[in-house]
């Protein structure tokens, strides 16, 4: 029976999720009424359901017969979370260019023509990107696979080829990668297109604008960093709700994404132009401290250690993220 069990949720995972139920009740029948033909009421030796699975065939071969057809860009085993990755992606890109346009307006309300039309300028730019670029990383995870499928063409399938079915104890929850990706989106979106209020905030009275945190002059140079540090992460989010539990290779893949974001970030936040060098003039002039004063002496001690104390936090995140995935991936 497990043998079974594994072939009928190896092809039922390759087909629509609206298909799955019906597809694996009518595929279970058939094999018992194949293994009753084959030994009838006495009992039935492994070898049977071995050669009536050989029989079917290679499970993505029965569910391209049940499917119809094969072209496509993204296949049913990775259509189910693409779906759900783009609507989040969109949702929440729509959600901060909302929430920048009203935050922007209740602070110059009298520019709200000016900040309506760039929230217009920012949905028409960003959401075809978003979208854009989830397709494309899907589609590339889709060609992936088919070409690991094209390298076993001319080689004898066998059911003990079979994946086993993912043991509940190294499941991963939809919801801890939802949240992932949400939280990387947010932070993608924030530090590429409002940049601008990443600093401290001065009012007397009323706005009277930001002390940045980065340096905006070169800012430019590093955003591609910043995509590629936060955009990583969103790969491994996609890639832990496409394995739906924990493996020695998802484990491999964490690693190897989490040491790029761990490069990307060293490179980025420890060159001289990352931060901004008149933070704390830019903060004595606001008006927000005094120069030569204690607390002006307090922040700057903070400040000239943030660097350090970030970097540190953010290499033992990801260190215990793929330390985490090791060890449930040895659970059984």
């Amino acid at each position: 029976m497990e043998m079974i069990n594994r072939y009928i949720y190896a092809v039922t995972q390759k087909l629509p999720q609206s298909q799955r139920e019906d597809i694996a009740i009518e595929l279970r029948g058939l094999i018992e009424d194949m293994l009753e033909e084959r030994s009838g009421q006495g009992n039935r030796r492994e070898n049977d359901v071995e050669e009536i699975l050989l029989e079917l065939g290679s499970p993505r071969s029965l569910a391209d017969k049940y499917r119809g057809k094969k072209k496509y860009i993204i296949g049913p085993e990775l259509f189910d979370t693409y779906i759900l990755v783009v609507k989040i992606v969109l949702i929440v890109i729509s959600s901060l260019i909302g929430i920048v346009f009203i935050i922007q307006t209740i602070l110059e309300p009298m520019s709200i023509l000016d900040h309506f039309i760039d929230m217009i300028v920012s949905a028409v730019t960003e959401l075809p990107q978003a979208f854009g670029w989830t397709t494309f990383l899907f589609a590339i995870g889709e060609l992936y696979g088919g070409m690991k499928q094209k390298d076993l063409i001319g080689k004898e399938w066998k059911p003990a080829d079979l994946p086993p079915i993912p043991d509940e104890k190294r499941q991963i929850k939809r919801s801890e990668s939802i949240v992932g990706i949400i939280f990387y989106t947010i932070i993608i979106v924030f530090l590429a297109f409002s940049n601008d209020y990443f600093g401290i905030w001065v009012f007397q009275d009323e706005f009277n604008g930001v002390v940045p945190f980065l340096n905006e002059q070169t800012y430019g140079s590093y955003l591609l960093f910043i995509v590629l540090i936060f955009g990583s992460g969103i790969i491994k989010e996609c890639l832990k709700l496409v394995a739906g539990e924990w493996t020695y290779r998802l484990a491999a893949y964490t690693t190897i994404v989490n040491v790029v974001s761990m490069a990307a970030v060293l490179f980025m936040i420890s060159g001289p132009d990352f931060w901004n060098p008149e933070f704390m003039n830019q903060l004595a002039e606001a008006g927000v401290v005094t120069a030569g004063s204690e607390t002006f002496n307090t922040i700057t001690t903070i400040w000239n250690q943030s660097t350090f104390w970030i970097l540190i936090l953010f290499i033992v995140g990801l260190v215990w993220d793929a330390v985490d995935g090791f060890i449930k991936s040895r659970k059984k």
